[in-house]
């Protein structure tokens, strides 16, 4: 099989298309043909050596695809044809993974290998975000730091299912433009700047994935209210002084989706919401760009650029 692939840690340009033995499933574990993969910041941070990698160089990135299954144990519920995505397997970067059975979920008929594949991590992560987290209800109000990122673009449209208000941040007027386009409410602020929240309602909940916001998010959050802390794009948060949150009587939440994602039955439950949502419409998944897996490094380059709203997708 071929696949993209990494010896050494450093910009897009360390990318390599290159060939390999197949994959050998072991116990356990379903063969399949990627058909499309979801490109995260995460692989980005592999790349640079800045994240936890499976494996030894060289290295295959990618935890997120969708395709077909090729071969799969008896009574693993799966047979080769079967359309079937995952959001939380390793080496996903390839024609080829080895895939342990429980992360599989079946694709319904409605969703293609790229609709799933470019909604599965962050759709996911969005639903326990507006669930678990918080659970969001009708007449909220809601700020939603990096409103044009993957995450933060589904949760304003999940929240808004439920008939809460959803604000969004964003750093540019262009990346405001296009979520306006969606007919999401956007505020832009530009980093380090606060933004203006003249004339609005008091802050239910405050969804913060930049991190070094996070103080200034516990001071936009109404008294009673939440912030929501699941990322640190931004950079390292600072510690928050407890006498914030008992001042205020304000909660601090953390959140991961590793820590939902406990088993096949409940990975599935979940992702079967995520469909639903959008098959019914009420949830869209924007797609940035589309590359071919073999021009992997241009994609990795783009997504750096932190230009583009929705997801960037490779094509195997």
């Amino acid at each position: 099989m071929k696949a993209l692939t990494f010896s050494e840690f450093g910009g897009p340009d360390v990318l390599r298309w290159t060939e390999l033995p197949d994959p050998v499933p072991g116990p356990g574990q379903a063969l399949v043909r990627l058909q499309a993969i979801g490109l995260n910041f995460a692989d980005v941070y592999r790349r640079q050596g800045r994240y936890h990698l499976r494996g030894a160089p060289p290295y295959i990135a990618g935890y997120e695809g969708a395709g077909v299954v090729v071969s799969a144990p008896p009574g693993s519920g799966f047979a080769p044809g079967d359309r079937v995505g995952f959001a939380d397997a390793p080496f996903a970067n390839a024609e080829l993974a080895a895939v342990d059975c429980e992360r599989l979920i079946p694709l319904p008929a409605t969703i293609n290998a790229e609709t799933a594949a470019a909604a599965l991590l962050q759709g996911l992560t969005a639903q326990f975000l507006a669930s678990d987290s918080h659970p969001l209800a009708a007449g909220e109000t809601a700020l939603v730091h990096a409103a044009a990122g993957g995450v933060g673009g589904l949760l304003m449209q999940w929240g808004a299912a439920r008939g809460a208000r959803m604000i969004g941040l964003t750093s540019s007027e262009a990346k405001a433009a296009v979520l306006r386009g969606q007919a999401a409410e956007v505020l832009v602020s530009p980093p380090g700047a606060a933004p203006d929240l003249t004339g609005l309602p008091p802050l239910d909940v405050v969804y913060d994935s930049t991190g070094m916001t996070v103080l200034d998010s516990l001071t936009q959050v109404r008294t009673g209210g939440t912030v929501v802390f699941y990322g640190m794009a931004g950079g390292t948060p600072p510690p928050v002084p407890p006498s914030i949150l008992m001042d205020g009587s304000k909660r601090l939440v953390g959140g991961d989706l590793w820590n939902v994602l406990t088993g096949a039955e409940e990975r599935r439950r979940r992702a079967a919401e995520l469909f639903g949502l959008i098959e019914s419409g009420r949830l869209r998944v924007p797609v940035a760009a589309r590359f071919p897996l073999s021009e992997g490094a241009a994609a990795h380059a783009l997504i750096e650029a932190r230009g583009t709203v929705g997801k960037i997708l490779l094509i195997a």
